[in-house]
């Protein structure tokens, strides 16, 4: 408690039962993971980046307290979105009481909505679209092949993008993620707006499918990094459900089961924030301990869920880690 903000202290003082208290708890199993030099994957489902989580991720980034992300499509580009049209972005607090008709003047004027914000096609997406098609272009010319994550670092890395004026760039959490090199797994790129961007140019003849790695290449690299970076343990930080949890996870299962690598250590910690109900036949809603049956999980592994919404509980577990 000594070196921890207020933030933090404020967590500390008044977070001492239900869900508050397994915040806590899960924070300081976080915090134990890396002091044994035990390194941590998050992961990103919903619309954590337009969320602006990158506020928070982003340091945790810089000061190596994570090591690897998986992430949907969406939040892999929306980050980008972000960093370089937030100015065009249009917020509507009352969202709950747009009529259809509403909705329908939104696409009109070209904004795609997510809950309270509203994503501008042309400044944004669009914008993006030409630099990526670029770096495909290039990496037919070249004859090589990247994963998406891999084409993002690219056009991050190689400053060509102007960034909003109305945003700080350290707190874009895939340009940090870049500078540090550090493994992103993309399950179901596809399922994404660039995803559709390249299906299209496919169509189209301009690209081949095979200029993009797969999801099976994605399964290869993480069942590799996994192997090389297991001997203190590896935690699962889950943001959210879907594909972007249930992907990565499955790593361990395969690595033990299908290869029969019998040495590999289980996830050394688990934590999921969701607001998803616990229920029958729900991988979002399943329980820890149903993890063990499908050996993700041991039985001495801290396992924490938070039954909350993400944007308010994760900056706050970020803020806990980072001594805010």
């Amino acid at each position: 408690m000594m070196n921890k903000g207020p933030v933090s202290r404020f967590i500390m003082e008044h977070f001492n039962h239900f869900n508050a208290a397994t915040l806590v708890d899960s924070a300081k199993a976080y915090e134990q993971q890396l002091d044994k030099g035990g390194k941590m994957m998050i992961t990103l489902a919903g619309a954590m980046s337009t969320a602006e989580l990158g506020k928070s991720l982003a340091e945790m980034i810089r000061q190596d307290k994570v090591h690897i992300i998986t992430c949907t499509g969406a939040n892999l580009e929306e980050d980008v979105f972000n960093l370089v049209a937030h100015s065009h972005y249009k917020r509507i607090p009352d969202y709950r009481n747009l009529s259809p008709q509403d909705e329908k003047d939104l696409l009109d004027h070209h904004f795609n909505r997510i809950t309270d914000t509203c994503i501008p096609e042309e400044e944004a997406m669009r914008r993006i679209e030409k630099h990526l098609v670029k770096a495909w272009t290039q990496s037919n010319v070249d004859k090589k092949r990247f994963f998406p994550h891999e084409f993002f670092y690219q056009i991050l890395l190689s400053k060509e993008l102007e960034y909003d004026s109305t945003v700080d760039p350290k707190n874009s959490w895939l340009l940090a993620a870049a500078q540090k090199n550090i493994p992103i797994i993309v399950p179901g790129w596809e399922d994404s707006t660039c995803g559709n961007f390249f299906a299209a140019h496919c169509i189209e003849g301009l690209f081949l499918p095979s200029t993009m790695k797969s999801g099976i290449e994605y399964m290869m690299m993480l069942a590799d990094w996994y192997q090389k970076n297991a001997e203190n343990g590896i935690g699962f930080f889950q943001i959210g459900g879907g594909i972007a949890g249930d992907f990565p996870i499955c790593v361990v299962p395969m690595l033990h089961q299908d290869l029969q690598f019998t040495h590999i250590p289980v996830w050394s910690y688990f934590c999921q924030i969701s607001d998803s109900t616990t229920s029958y036949g729900s991988y979002s809603g399943a329980v820890p301990n149903e993890k063990i049956t499908w050996g993700k999980l041991g039985t001495d592994t801290p396992k924490f869920i938070i039954e909350s919404d993400a944007t308010i509980v994760a900056p706050l577990i970020f803020a806990y880690l980072l001594d805010w």
